[in-house]
């Protein structure tokens, strides 16, 4: 169902089943998938593709150009996964030459107030709290949960199954499987509550850990505690995942304990 009062471009592709509510606006080249519910006063600006069964709340803003200064106006585009909510006045801008796309992915939650930049590329399953807010060009992979309040710098990347307190300060990056806090943000443990919520076996987060007892509890530098972590612990995808971020991580990743 469309409101009469909505204001709908007849360039935009709307799918079987939406409700797009009075004061809405969707602006040219725009797609909605079925099922998708648009509440009023939200905005959908050009280039935006929206999935299916979406909830999109009062005051969003999707896909508006970016504040990026070096912006030159180049064909971008947001896409906003399956199954996602982006709740009230949720701020999504599109992309930049850099990626020249915004991403976020499948069954997450965004959160009231929450920002998200150009050329930000967020996972599936993933919570970003209230007033969460990520600077451009961030990448956060699946099942990661920010609580309220966190600012993310420009470039940062998240690692899969992480847990970041609430009014955090992320500066470098976060590897995979970890809970993170305090100020600066340093690391406090494994994920394990979360891990075990989604299936992972005992035996499995007790490899996590041993592997981030090297590398943030012993007290070695980071090139030292990677090596003893390829020496001493057992070739699994978990210790050759985590390995590789923390290798890839040329900028830096989180302090240890």
């Amino acid at each position: 169902m469309i409101s009469p009062l909505a204001n709908v471009s007849s360039k935009a592709k709307i799918g079987n089943n939406v409700t797009i509510e009075a004061f809405a606006t969707v602006y040219d080249d725009v797609e909605i998938g079925d099922n998708t519910h648009i509440h009023p006063n939200a905005l959908i600006y050009p280039d935006t593709i929206i999935g299916s069964n979406c909830q999109i709340f009062p005051g969003a803003i999707i896909g508006v150009v970016s504040q990026d200064l070096k912006y030159k106006g180049e064909k971008a585009i947001t896409v906003i996964g399956n199954n996602t909510i982006i709740r009230e006045y949720v701020t999504v801008h599109k992309g930049t030459s850099d990626r020249m796309t915004t991403k976020v992915g499948d069954n997450c939650m965004l959160m009231a107030y929450v920002h998200v930049a150009h050329d930000c590329i967020i996972g599936n399953n993933v919570i970003l709290a209230n007033y969460t807010g990520l600077a451009g060009h961030v990448t956060i992979d699946d099942f990661v949960i920010l609580e309220g309040m966190c600012a993310v710098q420009q470039f940062v990347h998240i690692g899969a199954h992480s847990f970041l307190a609430g009014a955090s300060k992320v500066r470098k990056n976060v590897p995979p499987y970890i809970r993170v806090a305090r100020e600066p943000l340093q690391y406090i443990g494994v994920n394990t509550v979360g891990l075990a919520r989604r299936g992972y076996e005992k035996e499995v987060i007790n490899q996590i850990e041993d592997i981030y007892r090297l590398i943030f509890v012993r007290g070695h530098n980071i090139t030292n505690a990677l090596e003893l972590v390829n020496s001493e612990l057992p070739d699994t995808k978990y210790r050759n995942q985590i390995v590789d971020f923390i290798k890839n991580s040329t900028d830096g990743i989180i302090k240890g304990i």
